[in-house]
């Protein structure tokens, strides 16, 4: 018996061990990110150079890229300070995978838990005060879980890509598409950004220190600064105007004094948005967002899947001005529906100019193309916004449910 109690010590003692063995250490700060000095280090071993955001784009972003075949809505001809030039909206320049490292640096600035960004990151710089920014496309689903927003980050660029998606720089790689069943697929077979295989950014990324979302930087401004800065820059017939389109694409703003209208655009045209009204035998529901289309009285309606991003129009300044807010169908909040227009207060989010096909007699160039994309609904939506003649009276969100708002006496 004795020696079956000293067999037993002896086994329990070495299955102890295996177990301790075999437990991962919690990971410590230092096998997470890098501060400074360990950036440095491996930059200059890398023989590297981290270039601010605009000069990276400059130096590796051409206009027609490295690609042909692209997809076939993807440039147009128009005279560009006074000659006759083609403009591409979508182009990719590869960028070389030897030699030295080329590294670029950000902070992020978005986040995917509202559902807003999905498999994509914009990351911002500031430099003498002034924001630059980039977007990226990432092949990750739940990225934030990892870059969160407020995190800088540090990003290897070597054999990647960077290229315009609809007229948006972003680091990306060549993706091609030849879905013969997609929604105007004729429109879209060809070459065009694609995103980042998750490994692979993984592989290129370091953390660099830990997140800080106090250092993320909104510029403040009202309707009319904003229009007198960034969207009246839309003409797109000098290539400083064509330059600043795409270097203000991504910036951080927050735009104050604002109100929902209840309008959208319609294709080119400002339309009401309807609130539910349900069918009877001789007319079909209305204002339905899983059913009926673009024009529910809510942030985003179903597209049918199609996944283009919906528009929502506020209104601010003097004279008013018009902005629209982007969302996508699948956000959490797309369903909610919108704050009525007596209420006033800010939208924050990311600014882009977003131009997927030519210009035409039906759809021209035009400031309707600038647009506000928010993250969330409670942090970037008219936040602590009130009714304009109440200062007690906060708006509250409110979900489509069944067709029937909860307190529809609020609404105009």
């Amino acid at each position: 018996m004795k020696r079956n109690n000293i067999i037993y010590i002896a086994l329990s003692t070495i299955v102890a061990l295996a177990i301790t063995a075999c437990t991962p250490n919690a990971p410590s700060e230092e096998s997470c990110y890098i501060n400074e000095s360990q950036l440095n280090e491996l930059v200059k071993a890398d023989n590297g150079t981290v270039y601010d955001l605009n000069d990276f784009v400059d130096k590796f972003m051409t206009e027609p890229g490295d690609f042909d075949n692209y997809r076939t809505r993807s440039y147009y001809s128009n005279k560009v300070d006074g000659k006759d030039t083609t403009i591409f909206l979508f182009s990719i320049d590869t960028i070389p995978s030897a030699g030295p490292g080329i590294y670029i640096r950000g902070r992020v600035i978005t986040d995917d838990y509202g559902g807003n960004f999905y498999k994509s990151l914009v990351i911002q710089q500031m430099k003498d005060g002034q924001q630059q920014t980039l977007r990226i496309s990432v092949d990750m689903g739940s990225a934030s879980g990892l870059y969160q927003k407020g995190q800088e980050i540090l990003i290897r660029c070597n054999g990647l890509a960077i290229g315009r998606y609809a007229n948006q720089p972003q680091l990306c790689v060549p993706s091609y598409n030849n879905n013969v069943y997609a929604h105007s697929a004729n429109a879209k077979i060809g070459w065009a950004p694609g995103r980042i295989p998750s490994p692979r950014f993984k592989e290129a990324t370091k953390l660099i220190g830990q997140p800080d979302k106090s250092k993320v930087v909104y510029e403040e401004m009202t309707m009319n600064e904003l229009n007198t800065k960034y969207t009246s820059k839309f003409k797109m017939d000098t290539w400083a105007d064509i330059k600043a389109i795409r270097q203000f694409d991504g910036h951080l703003v927050r735009i104050t004094k604002v109100n929902f209208t209840g309008s959208f655009d319609d294709q080119g045209t400002l339309t009401n948005c309807e609130f539910y009204v349900p069918a009877t035998p001789s007319e079909p529901a209305k204002g339905d967002p899983e059913v009926d289309g673009s024009n529910a009285y809510v942030f985003a309606p179903s597209t049918g899947n199609v996944g283009y991003p919906q528009s929502r129009y506020v209104r601010g300044g003097s004279p008013a001005k018009l902005l629209l807010v982007s969302a996508s169908e699948y956000a959490k909040y797309a369903h909610f529906y919108l704050p009525p227009k007596k209420y006033v207060g800010y939208i924050q989010g990311v600014l882009g100019y977003y131009l997927d096909q030519p210009p035409t007699t039906k759809y021209p160039l035009s400031d309707k193309k600038w647009s506000v994309t928010p993250s969330n609904l409670a942090e970037d939506i008219l936040p602590d916004c009130q009714n304009a003649t109440d200062a007690s009276n906060r708006w509250v969100p409110q979900e489509w449910v069944n067709g029937e708002p909860q307190d529809q006496t609020i609404y105009p």
